[in-house]
């Protein structure tokens, strides 16, 4: 870490629950989404942009669930932002992407690609700055989103609620219309939990 760090001084870092279970997975404010409202599948996401599980799986697999079943309105993703080590670099990397209008999954989307690169460099906030003029951000604008209060508390209480009302422990966690989603992350294994939640549904 670095100076931007003091940045998000704000940043609240608290204790993981035991339980690991969501039981109810209503809408909630700040959530993002890709997909048809009315798609008969609802894939539920928590994912931390600091957690290399995560950026394996959303450049690797995501990809193909998109356009297999997101882009053809089979199924519509719910993301949800947590935190985990280095709490700075994932809080930072959400307030980025939510700073740039309307790119907010092209913007995740990048930070997990260039997420070992970064952490490579060790030069963490420097290397979002980096992600951020490529999308326009000037180093004033990048500096100003971090300090921002009312983005410091939306992704501090996003955190808060995942884990104390949806009891959620770790990165990448699924739901799929509800249920945890505890078998193969790869494609075939979601496919299939796709369709079986299609056709109980239906």
């Amino acid at each position: 870490m670095d100076r931007r760090a003091l940045l998000l001084s704000g940043l609240a870092v608290a204790a993981a629950p035991e339980l690991a279970r969501a039981a109810h997975l209503p809408p909630l404010p700040g959530d993002m989404v890709l997909g048809a409202p009315k798609a008969p599948v609802q894939f539920v996401v928590y994912a931390s942009a600091s957690c290399p599980h995560c950026a394996h799986w959303w450049t690797t697999v995501l990809p193909s669930v998109r356009k297999a079943f997101i882009d053809t309105g089979k199924v519509r993703l719910v993301f949800r932002e947590f935190l985990t080590p280095p709490n700075e670099f994932a809080a930072a990397g959400f307030i980025l992407a939510r700073r740039v209008p309307g790119k907010y999954f092209e913007v995740l989307t990048t930070i997990f690609e260039k997420q070992q690169a970064i952490y490579d460099s060790e030069h963490l906030f420097e290397g979002l700055e980096a992600i951020g003029k490529q999308y326009g951000l000037t180093e004033k604008q990048f500096s100003d989103a971090l300090a921002d209060p009312v983005a410091l508390k939306g992704v501090n209480d996003r955190f808060a609620r995942a884990m104390n009302e949806q009891n959620i422990e770790h990165t990448p966690t699924f739901f799929v219309n509800g249920a945890e989603y505890l078998g193969d992350f790869e494609f075939a294994g979601l496919s299939k939990a796709f369709a079986a939640a299609a056709a109980k549904k239906g």
